[in-house]
């Protein structure tokens, strides 16, 4: 057997606030997506911006942290493998799927502010593993 690896370190910003759906099976997911800044010169010398968007899984109890205390603008460092499938949509186009699935979300700084009724009574650990699941809903494109 060959060698391969596949593993992605990601740090970036929350598009939008996490969406959290349940499995039929009870099993929590959440989605996001990242926004990665890069800052190059072009030919001329001019600083030019690059955002990547980059779409994230996460499964289980760390799902619902994700879904608890992350919003919009907020910056996560995300550990995880990279996924790349394809389906056919109800028009019978293939359509390619690339994500990242999380193993691990760190929060980082302060994220935006919330009210009081938006807070949660307690807060989660930063780190931890997360539910690298394998389920047959994770299929499921977005």
């Amino acid at each position: 057997m060959s060698a391969s690896l596949n593993r992605v370190i990601l740090i970036g910003n929350l598009t939008a606030d996490p969406e959290l759906r349940y499995t039929p099976g009870g099993t929590a997911r959440v989605r996001f997506s990242i926004a990665l800044n890069r800052q190059f010169k072009d030919a001329s010398g001019k600083l030019q911006d690059e955002v990547t968007f980059v779409p994230i899984v996460v499964w289980g109890t760390q799902a619902e942290n994700c879904a608890n205390y992350l919003r919009k603008g907020r910056s996560i460092a995300v550990e995880g493998r990279l996924r790349i499938d394809s389906f056919e949509n109800a028009d019978g186009e293939r359509v390619r799927v690339t994500e990242v699935v999380a193993s691990t979300v760190q929060f980082l700084g302060g994220g935006p502010q919330r009210t009081a009724a938006e807070e949660p009574a307690a807060t989660p650990e930063a780190t931890g593993p997360g539910d690298d699941n394998p389920l047959p809903e994770e299929e499921v494109p977005f």
